[in-house]
């Protein structure tokens, strides 16, 4: 699909995607992004831009963490954060390098994930998870003619290889979690992984079924994403630190803790405020922030019940 790039009507559609049900915010303990350039979506500013590894950069703040990779031939951004960033965006890349911005890959639909994709023009290929696609098709920020220069170009299934050498990007769908379309970009030569919000921070995180996510699978996505990519020491998360591989790999069991005691509670007849009250976690999940940010006091605990009950 052609894209067109038309200033208007750019504009227009940054407003609208403003409106995208279903974001992630920064949870608790997140980090506020550092100073730097404004922020059209609201909240913090886009943040000045961080080098992660060799060719790979991070930039932070105005949605969800962006990353930049600098390839021999242009740059990949992953992310474009909420609507009115793109020019802040490519401020801070040009920062780093002068070559040309030529492929987008969004991790999932969310709008502070994707709500600057109108601002690159056609040239600029996006790539997403095929479900992902289908999820900002359904979204009234891409029904307008605006909105549809947004979409992808390109999708995969289960993996996409990006590039060769050096340059290679691997993108891996392992099922659902945080949406049924999250995707996870791997950096091979620099061993680093971008999960998105699959792994948002050290806390609850947005379980979106309205875009197929799901708790009763979350764990098991990424115990499968953990044993199936390999070459990987560290991943940035969409909204907190960059952390450890393994550090991945328990975000998954923290998942399954909760699944469990959601299991468990239920089959107890407990209500979901009262699980959200009597779970414990381990000594090693010390730093995770249990505050029920959504779902009200009950937190993750109220749709993982209904899904339960679904079954």
């Amino acid at each position: 699909m052609k894209r067109t790039l038309i200033l208007g009507s750019v504009i227009v559609a940054g407003l609208v995607t403003m409106t995208v049900v279903g974001q992630q915010a920064p949870p608790p303990g997140a980090p506020a992004a550092g100073g730097g350039p404004r922020a059209g979506g609201g909240g913090n500013p886009v943040g000045m831009i961080e080098k992660i590894a060799d060719n790979l950069y991070r930039i932070p703040g105005a949605g969800g963490h962006s990353a930049v990779w600098v390839r021999s031939d242009g740059v990949l951004l992953v992310d474009t954060k909420l609507a009115n960033n793109g020019q802040s965006l490519t401020d801070q890349i040009r920062s780093v390098t002068d070559k040309p911005i030529t492929h987008i890959v969004n991790t999932h639909t969310h709008g502070d994930h994707t709500g600057s994709n109108m601002f690159f023009p056609a040239s600029v290929e996006i790539v997403t998870q095929v479900n992902t696609k289908t999820n900002m098709e359904k979204l009234e920020a891409f029904k307008t003619e605006a909105g549809k220069v947004g979409l992808p170009d390109r999708t995969f299934k289960d993996k996409l290889t990006l590039f060769r050498g050096r340059d290679a990007v691997d993108l891996y769908y392992f099922g659902a979690a945080h949406t049924n379309g999250d995707a996870i970009v791997v950096f091979r030569a620099a061993r680093v992984a971008h999960a998105g919000d699959m792994f948002p921070a050290k806390a609850q995180p947005l379980l979106d079924v309205n875009n197929g996510g799901s708790g009763l699978t979350y764990d098991a996505t990424i115990a499968k994403a953990f044993k199936g990519i390999r070459n990987v020491d560290r991943v940035i998360t969409g909204h907190s630190n960059v952390f450890s591989w393994q550090e991945f790999s328990e975000y998954g069991e923290f998942n399954r803790l909760f699944l469990q005691h959601a299991r468990d509670s239920l089959a107890a007849g407990k209500t979901p405020e009262q699980a959200m009250i009597d779970f414990k976690l381990p000594a090693k999940f010390e730093g995770y922030a249990l505050a029920p940010t959504r779902g009200g006091p009950a937190g993750n605990f109220t749709i993982l019940f209904a899904e339960l009950q679904k079954k």
